[in-house]
């Protein structure tokens, strides 16, 4: 750390003096004429650097800016005079600003002096760098407005270790210009970014409106469902992380949107991503966003799901195919609330409720290696549990009329009669594509359908029930029937008992338990 000491010049004739000064004010005037440009700060800080540096010699400089949210100072352009201090970057975190000579002249409101034997302050890598790339001395020159501080410029020097007190005062000139610059180009990119993701919410909002309505609604009357309902009920008003665990085709999105709409955040963004559906190498870029330039194909800036979902939920379906490699930085997201976008070191703070899905079994995966034990313990803050259709068949009559109306008010049919025949073939079929084959199975029906009956046509495997084509083993009967009574706590007869809940009759299950060696207090 240096103070500020000006070395006295030479005198200046009368004409030096005043070519000087026009060389300093033609300077003036085409740094002015660069930052009306509409360039951004990486070609811009090139274009002044190179102006400048014909009345005020440097090797190399940078723009840092103080961040509003954090209260660190970061490094926002780099730009190295004929590449003698290329690979400086930018410094990978934020520091406070008391860390850095940048704090100091932010702090003083003047130049702030860092000569070679004062750059321990900086971080190792940069350190390093700039002791092998020669750097003498580096000048803090504080950006201020009306506003507040900004920011700094920063200028190095490789040819001497000093700035005259001369330069000082002119690079304090420069520096108003750039802060007003530099002030609405921030403004702007932040005008930029709220109306980029306004435009992304207006999507996800008209996505919510076209969202088919008749999945919207959940329908069900089961011990299983009501279990369900129950669940959802009890975590929806908290901001509590869900993982929600089903098998294909079980409604997980729709519990998701359930939880959503019963929340506090209702009126807020409902995100969905699926992770399944997104290449790998494109799916940190759709959850984090990216700067333009990134990688290749970044052609424009990229605003993220989670700064879309800000103030709202974030659904990740098949949240067990997201790669390993990634796995960290979405803990970090969740536990921390911030990240960065693929290529910026500005760290972004969202306020988002993180909702999961899969019909994998992570804790499984978790034990082979495949997923993090760290995301797994913190996805399954609440387990919720979605039961297969094969475990709710009393639901499957109120499923499929609710699906035949709104089929049949799709196409403008009317179909009011449902035989008793198909009704049972399709309380019989186990339904291996859950609620969505079912569904599927009603609307080709109702295509199929001439008149006001509904003409069933079933999947070619159901045309028989599973246990006559596709007998259970014996551990996947008994595991079943465990999963019915503990729903039914204990109940075989009845409407809502467990021969109920499993489409059988009391006494082939009583035969069923006994033979499978199921003991009374099961019951």
């Amino acid at each position: 750390m240096v103070v500020v000491a000006a070395a006295p010049g030479d005198a200046l004739s009368l004409e030096q003096q005043l070519a000087r000064e026009r060389d300093r004010l033609q300077v003036l005037f085409e740094i002015t004429n660069a930052l009306v440009s509409k360039l951004s700060w990486d070609e811009l800080l090139p274009a002044i650097s190179r102006v400048l540096a014909r009345v005020l010699p440097h090797e190399g400089a940078a723009i840092t800016v103080l961040d509003k949210s954090t209260g660190a100072l970061r490094l926002y352009a780099v730009h190295a005079a004929d590449n003698v201090l290329l690979d400086l970057g930018p410094d990978p975190e934020p520091r406070p600003p008391d860390e850095l000579p940048s704090g100091k002249a932010l702090a003083s409101g003047r130049p702030w002096l860092t000569r070679a034997d004062g750059f321990r302050v900086y971080p190792e890598d940069i350190r390093r760098l700039l002791v092998e790339r020669g750097v003498q001395v580096i000048c803090s020159v504080p950006l201020t407005t009306a506003g507040g501080p900004l920011g700094t410029l920063e200028l190095a020097r490789i040819s001497r270790d000093d700035f005259t007190e001369d330069e000082l005062e002119f690079a304090l000139q420069v520096a108003r210009p750039l802060a007003i610059a530099l002030e609405n180009s921030l403004a702007f990119r932040e005008l930029a970014e709220l109306k980029e993701k306004l435009a992304l919410e207006k999507l996800y909002l008209e996505d919510e409106i076209r969202f088919d309505q008749n999945l919207g609604n959940m329908v069900g009357q089961s011990l299983a469902f009501q279990a369900l309902l129950e669940r959802i009920r009890i975590v929806a008003p908290t901001d509590a992380t869900v993982l929600i665990e089903g098998e294909t085709g079980t409604g997980k999105e729709l519990v998701a949107r359930a939880i959503h709409e019963a929340s506090r955040r209702r009126s807020r963004s409902f995100v969905k991503v699926n992770c399944a559906a997104i290449p790998a190498t494109l799916l940190e870029s759709e959850l984090f966003g990216h700067e333009k330039g990134a990688f290749t194909g970044a052609l424009a800036q990229k605003i993220g799901r989670f700064e879309v979902a800000d103030g709202g939920t974030l659904f990740l379906d098949e949240v067990g195919e997201i790669p390993l490699d990634l796995q960290p930085k979405l803990l970090r997201a969740i536990q921390e609330q911030e990240f960065e976008r693929l290529g910026s070191n500005r760290t972004i703070r969202v306020n988002v409720r993180l909702i999961a899905a899969t019909n994998r079994n992570l804790k499984a995966m978790m034990e082979e290696g495949k997923f993090r034990s760290d995301l797994y313990y913190r996805l399954n803050v609440f387990p919720i549990q979605v039961p297969p259709l094969r475990d709710r068949k009393e639901d499957i009559p109120l499923l499929v009329s609710y699906f035949t109306q709104k089929y049949a008010q799709r196409i403008g049919r009317q179909i009011d009669s449902i035989p008793s025949a198909a009704m049972q073939a399709l309380m019989r079929y186990d339904w291996p594509g859950n609620i969505r084959e079912l569904q599927n199975v009603i609307e080709r029906s109702v295509i199929l359908s001439p008149g006001r009956v509904l003409q069933l046509a079933m999947p070619e495997a159901g045309l028989a029930p599973r246990n006559a084509a596709t007998p259970l083993s014996e551990a996947a009967e008994r595991e079943r029937i465990l999963r019915a009574l503990r729903q039914t706590r204990g109940v075989v007869g009845g409407p809502r008992g467990a021969a109920a809940l499993l489409g059988m009759k009391r006494t082939t299950l009583q035969s069923r338990m006994k033979k499978l060696g199921i003991r009374r207090e099961y019951r």
